[in-house]
């Protein structure tokens, strides 16, 4: 009996790996990604070359989309000027694209607050785990498809500025 349930988990776990895949690392040759563009309200996501919107995403924000983040584990997205400060190509969420975020400002009200910021906030896509998860989940980070997640990996740049509007 033991021996079936293990190799039930087994099969579960097979089946389970064969639905998730590795990454693709696709190459993007067209104009450069010169700003990201957020709206929260609308939750949109625009890559920009310039004033040219290259393309424009549906997102998912943190479980409590509504104001700026202010502290650790509140469950909103950051709201502010950042940029693009790390990739993560081994990320639990499929790929992820580092925000800057704690900036200055964000560290000195959380200080006189007397809480900590927190920080790992990134763009990133569902992986195995959350590969059903739709709206806003994530714990303050910006989420897409993986497929799109693939995509935007490709086109963007550290050091790109992205703009998190209300």
């Amino acid at each position: 009996m033991v021996a079936l349930t293990v190799s039930r988990r087994v099969a579960l776990l097979l089946l389970l790996a064969a639905c998730s895949r590795p990454p693709r690392f696709l190459t993007y040759d067209g104009p450069e990604v010169t700003e990201i563009r957020v709206y929260k309200a609308e939750r949109r996501m625009d890559l920009l070359h310039h004033d040219q919107v290259l393309r424009s995403y549906d997102i998912g924000l943190g479980f409590a989309p509504e104001g700026h983040k202010e502290r650790e584990g509140d469950g909103r997205t950051p709201e502010g000027l950042y940029y693009i400060d790390r990739q993560n190509p081994r990320s639990a969420y499929h790929l992820s694209i580092g925000i800057s975020y704690p900036n200055e400002q964000d560290r000195a009200r959380a200080e006189e607050l007397g809480v900590s910021p927190g920080g790992d906030i990134f763009i990133h896509g569902r992986g195995p785990n959350h590969r059903f998860a739709r709206g806003d989940w994530s714990v303050g980070c910006i989420t897409v498809s993986d497929s799109e997640i693939e995509e935007i990996y490709s086109m963007v740049r550290l050091r790109t500025p992205i703009l998190i509007l209300p």
